[in-house]
C-alpha cells in the first residue's frame, strides 16, 4: 500500500497497540490509543462524523442507528442461539451501511471480490450468552456469479482463551503461520493474502488473568494457499486494509474512540529457502542435528519484528517442524493452560514450561515481559521419528533467548 493512502502512528500499549483520532483531520497527528467515550457518549450522544471525503453523504446518514431503522424493511433478519443473537443479511447499493459494522470501505470491497454481486450476513456484537465474554460475533461477505459463490471473507470478533486451552492449537495453525508478517507501524497483528488479524486495545476492551487480546481476524479461502506472487501481494494487501477497517469498526460498536492506521508498508512476501543446518531458521547458534537434514531441506521465516516470529521447515509442500516465538505479552497468555498442565515439566531457572512428546513449550520473562518458545513436531520424519521436539527445544530456547536479548536460558527435558 503505498503511503498516500495510509497514515502511521507511533504510540504503544502493552499490546502494542497504536492508534490516531478517530476525528482526525488527515494531517498525521497522533493520539493515544482508543479510550472507552466518556460516560454522556454511552447514553446516546452523537458519534463524531467521519472525514467526508472518505464516506458519501448519504451513508454518513446511514452510519446513525436512527437512520438504519429506516432501512430495516430491506434486511432479512433472523434470532439464532439461546442468547437471541441477531443477524442481518444485506443486498443493500452502494449508497447504504458499509459492510461488517459499517466498516468495510467501498474500494476495499472492490478488490477483494471484484464487480462480483456481494451478499453480507452481518451479527450483531454482543458477548456470548454462553459463557459472556469469549465471543462477540462475525460478519460474512460473499460474492456470486449468477448463482454460484465464488469468494468469501469471514470476519470474526472474539477473545482468545488461554485458561481452558481453546485456542493454543487451531488458532495458532491459522494466524501463527511462517506465510504471515507483522503489520508493523505499532498494529498489534500479522496478515497474510488468506489470513489476517489485529488485536483491539487493551484500553477499550480490558483483559482478564490467563487470557490472550481481544482480536478481530479475517479469513477468505484456504490458509495458506498461495497463487502466484503478483495475485498474493494484492490479496494481502486487501485483506490488511479489511482487518484494519473493520476493527475499527468494531472499535465504534464497542463506544470505544480513536482508530488504526493501516500500515505505510509491508514486508515481503515469505518465501521458502534451503536450510542452513549451523544456523537452523535464521537463527545464530542454533543447529540442526544430522539426522534430520534430509526431511528438513527447506525452511520459512515470518513475522519478524512482530507479535511472533515463527519458521516452519519441511519440504517444499507440507511443513514437518513449526517453531514460534511469541514476544507480544498478551499473545503469551493464551498458551497459558498448555505451559502449566500439557504433559511433563519443562525445567529451567528462570521460566517454566511443558512437553508432551511431539510438543513444546517454555515460558520465560524478558525485559519486553513474558515470551513463550514453542516447538511443534507436526509430521514424522527421519523414518518415521518423532524425536525432533526434544531434539530441538534446548538449543531453540537458549539461541533465541540469546537473540532477542533473554539470554541466557537454559532448559533440561524429562529424562535428560
Amino acid at each position: 500500500m503505498s503511503g498516500g493512502e495510509t497514515g502511521a502512528t507511533d504510540g504503544t500499549e502493552e499490546n502494542g497497540a497504536a492508534a490516531v483520532d478517530g476525528n482526525g483531520n488527515g494531517n498525521g497527528e497522533r493520539t493515544a490509543v482508543p479510550e472507552p467515550r466518556d460516560q454522556e457518549q454511552e447514553h446516546g450522544s452523537p458519534e463524531p462524523e467521519p472525514a467526508p471525503d472518505r464516506v458519501p453523504v448519504l451513508r454518513r446518514l446511514l452510519r446513525s442507528r436512527t437512520a438504519r431503522a429506516v432501512t430495516a424493511a430491506g434486511l432479512v433478519g433472523a434470532l439464532l442461539g439461546a442468547g437471541a443473537v441477531a443477524w442481518r443479511t444485506d443486498a443493500l447499493p452502494s449508497a447504504g451501511p458499509a459492510p461488517c459494522w459499517d466498516s468495510l470501505s467501498d474500494a476495499t470491497v472492490s478488490d477483494l471480490f471484484g464487480d462480483r454481486r456481494t451478499e453480507v450476513e452481518e451479527q450483531s456484537l454482543q458477548t456470548d450468552p454462553r459463557d459472556g465474554k469469549s465471543s462477540y460475533g462475525q460478519c460474512r461477505v460473499t460474492s456470486y456469479t449468477n448463482d454460484w459463490a465464488r469468494r468469501q471473507m469471514t470476519v470474526r470478533v472474539h477473545r482468545l482463551d488461554g485458561l481452558e486451552g481453546t485456542d493454543a492449537h487451531e488458532w495458532p495453525r491459522e494466524y501463527l503461520a511462517a506465510g504471515l508478517v507483522s503489520l508493523g507501524d505499532g498494529l498489534p497483528g500479522m496478515t497474510s493474502s488468506t489470513r489476517a488479524w489485529l488485536a483491539l486495545p487493551q484500553s477499550c476492551t480490558g483483559r482478564d488473568t490467563f487470557t490472550g487480546p481481544t482480536v478481530v481476524d479475517v479469513a477468505m479461502g484456504r490458509a495458506g494457499l498461495e497463487v502466484s506472487s503478483e495475485i498474493d501481494q494484492r490479496d494481502r494487501a486487501a485483506l490488511t486494509r479489511a482487518v484494519v477497517e473493520a476493527t475499527n469498526g468494531v472499535i465504534r460498536e464497542f463506544g470505544c474512540s480513536g482508530a488504526y492506521r493501516a500500515p505505510h508498508d509491508l514486508p515481503s512476501l515469505v518465501a521458502q529457502r534451503d536450510t542452513q543446518a549451523d544456523a537452523f531458521c535464521g537463527i545464530k547458534g542454533l543447529t540442526l542435528p544430522p539426522a534430520y537434514r534430509k526431511s528438513l531441506v527447506r525452511t520459512r521465516v515470518g513475522g519478524d519484528g512482530g507479535p511472533a516470529r515463527i519458521c516452519e521447515a519441511g519440504g517444499r509442500l507440507a511443513p514437518k517442524l513449526r517453531m514460534t516465538t511469541v514476544t507480544d505479552a498478551a499473545l503469551t497468555e493464551i498458551f497459558s493452560r498448555d505451559v502449566l498442565w500439557a504433559g511433563l515439566s519443562v525445567k529451567g531457572a528462570k521460566g517454566y514450561g511443558r512437553f508432551d512428546g511431539a510438543r513444546a513449550l517454555y515460558r520465560a520473562p524478558c525485559r519486553t515481559g513474558p515470551v513463550v518458545f514453542m516447538v511443534e513436531q507436526l509430521e514424522p520424519v527421519a523414518d518415521g521419528d518423532f524425536g525432533l521436539t526434544r531434539a530441538l527445544l534446548p538449543g531453540y530456547v537458549a539461541a533465541e533467548a540469546e537473540r532477542i536479548g533473554c539470554g541466557p536460558l537454559k532448559v533440561t527435558l524429562p529424562g535428560a
